[in-house]
């Protein structure tokens, strides 16, 4: 029998003891105040990982709905390179992904799902809608990386004309110069930066500002400049037998093999560092011959295996291609005999203890920084002299990740378009909307992660591409593991009855609670909250959102519809009055 009715009659919602405590400033509609945010930041932590803000959970959902042109799209308004990044991001937002709490599974596999949505959508370009009209300003980026080509484009959607200058003879920096092919296929480099060209940027390659062209010269010519031209002075390790021919920097050694497909290097080699660069310098010499029966290559690096900067399963790469690894050495001096390079010694990090061994190659993967020998101004600086310069990516902060670097480029971006206008013109908000379901359930939480196919180790080559994709099957099931966390179930405490059901069928412990305190700041916003397990002590039943799984149970088990259901998203708006545009 339903006693839905008979419990709505004997309840009466005027009586509420407590205040209204809705999480949002606003049912639906528009809301723009700190708390809203502050919800988003807390309650979709994938989407707030990610430096570019990329709209995780809205792109996942399109491609479980078997959408990927939609997808392709979402995640082009932010990340500007869908394809490149699906295959070579650093993934921050999988560390965040709330899938991989405890006892609820691993995270989502967010890079290589995003990779899907480009793989199955439309091959010809995907062009964004401008901002603004032209508005007659001229903006030159020197450097033609992702910074460089994401803030060109980003400028170019707010209405400017931009030209880039590359001194390489072709764009894309270090995606073409530094990562190997068969981690990041060419054309696919080559359609993103198409898209970018296609929305009228001039890209002027072989010229080398300070050289070809002053740099003067194009703050003359131009309303603003942007420096992006990354960091292309290696570091150096300053050690005994530093001068001996047969040690290399990492970036060198890869330019070369990228653009020639060999490299000079000896049958003994050794790779020094814990990142990116290290492992691809590792992977590429592999290929190059470093892996038969006379040759010897080794990866060593100072910290622990934890510490390494590389992404995850590269590491279970490294040594699937029978690459050997050392941690906790540090290097100590080049070792030389005859006038040659012989070897390296190190001390294990943390002791006295030294060792040697022995190479004729060193590919030093040590980091490298901003080249300013070309700049022919006052060197750039954190204030810089010029009111026209700005700095881009990893020339403005040191190496860094893609993402970090688009990221960078967004906001130098609207910095620029701030100065060349004179105004702020674009402001962020949430829409926030009813919604019927989320198309989650309980069950969702024992869909495995997906694996990505590979390429096998006897047939890997400078050229062929190690990991296949998923296909569309394999794609759509771990795109629906995703918890949809830009959804929003939420208890009217000027409804609930307090009847316990919904507490009866939540899937985890700590999703629904029952408060006997809740602290509110001025705005609104919880900022503590003390849960009971004693019915007496309650005050109202709430729901935490960092341990919802967005299934509905509970509002299916609601018997006077106190739970709310709302889709969150982070919307991008003209500023249409002054009050706005200072927001």
């Amino acid at each position: 029998m339903d006693f839905s009715g008979q419990i709505k009659a004997l309840f009466k919602p005027a009586e509420r003891p407590h205040p209204h405590t809705a999480e949002l400033s606003v049912r639906t509609g528009n809301g723009c105040a700190q708390k809203d945010f502050d919800w988003l930041a807390a309650a979709v932590p994938c989407r707030t990982a990610c430096p570019a803000g990329t709209d995780i959970p809205a792109y996942l959902t399109a491609i479980a709905e078997g959408k990927p042109d939609e997808a392709y799209r979402i995640n082009l308004q932010d990340n500007v390179f869908p394809a490149v990044l699906g295959r070579v991001c650093s993934r921050p937002c999988e560390a965040a992904c709330r899938h991989g709490y405890d006892g609820l599974g691993d995270p989502v596999a967010i890079c290589f799902s995003k990779r899907s949505a480009a793989d199955f959508a439309q091959q010809g370009p995907v062009l964004p809608a401008p901002w603004f009209p032209p508005s007659g300003k001229r903006v030159a980026v020197v450097g033609a990386g992702v910074a460089g080509l994401t803030a060109a484009r980003n400028l170019t959607l707010l209405g400017h004309r931009v030209t880039v200058y590359e001194k390489h003879s072709s764009p894309g920096g270090m995606l073409n110069q530094g990562i190997p092919e068969f981690r990041l296929p060419r054309l696919v480099i080559a359609r993103e930066i198409e898209q970018i060209t296609a929305l009228g940027i001039e890209i002027i390659c072989n010229t080398a500002i300070g050289k070809a062209l002053p740099l003067h010269l194009l703050l003359d010519e131009n309303d603003a400049v942007v420096l992006a031209a990354g960091t292309q002075k290696p570091n150096l390790l300053n050690l005994p037998g530093c001068h001996l021919p047969g040690i290399r920097h990492g970036l060198d050694f890869l330019l070369e093999a990228n653009e020639s497909g060999r490299a000079g290097i000896g049958k003994r080699v050794i790779v020094i560092g814990g990142g990116f660069t290290a492992m691809d310098c590792a992977r590429t010499a592999r290929r190059l011959g470093a892996h038969t029966a006379e040759w010897d290559l080794k990866v060593l690096y100072r910290r622990s295996k934890e510490a390494m900067r590389t992404t995850p399963g590269e590491l279970e790469e490294l040594d699937a291609e029978g690459i050997p690894l050392a941690c906790h050495a540090t290097p100590v001096a080049y070792l030389e005999s005859g006038g040659k390079l012989c070897g390296m010694r190190f001390r294990q990090t943390g002791t006295h203890e030294e060792f040697d061994v022995p190479a004729d190659t060193v590919l030093l993967a040590t980091g490298q920084f901003p080249d300013l020998s070309w700049i022919d101004a006052p060197p750039p600086s954190a204030a810089l002299p010029h009111e026209k310069l700005f700095m881009a990516g990893d020339f403005a902060h040191g190496s860094s990740s893609l993402i970090e670097a688009i990221a960078h480029a967004k906001e130098t971006a609207h910095r620029i378009d701030r100065f060349l206008m004179g105004t702020k013109r674009l402001q962020k908000m949430l829409q926030v909307e009813n919604a019927a379901a989320t198309g989650r359930t309980p069950a969702m939480d024992q869909i495995p992660r997906q694996p990505m196919p590979t390429r096998p180790v006897a047939e890997r080559s400078l050229a062929g591409e190690v990991e296949q994709g998923y296909d569309e099957e394999a794609a759509a099931t771990e795109a629906g593991r995703c918890y949809r966390c830009h959804y929003k179930f939420e208890i009217d405490q000027d409804k609930c009855i307090k009847c316990d059901l919904c507490l009866k069928a939540k899937p985890r412990l700590e999703c629904i609670l029952m408060l006997k305190t809740i602290r509110h700041d001025d705005e609104g916003k919880v900022v503590s909250f003390e849960p009971t397990d004693y019915v007496r002590e309650m005050k109202l039943v709430w729901i935490n959102q960092d341990e919802c799984i967005r299934c509905g149970n509970c509002q299916k088990a609601c018997p006077v519809d106190a739970i709310g259901l709302q889709k969150i998203s982070l919307a991008t708006q003209r500023c249409h009055d002054r009050t706005a545009e200072q927001a």
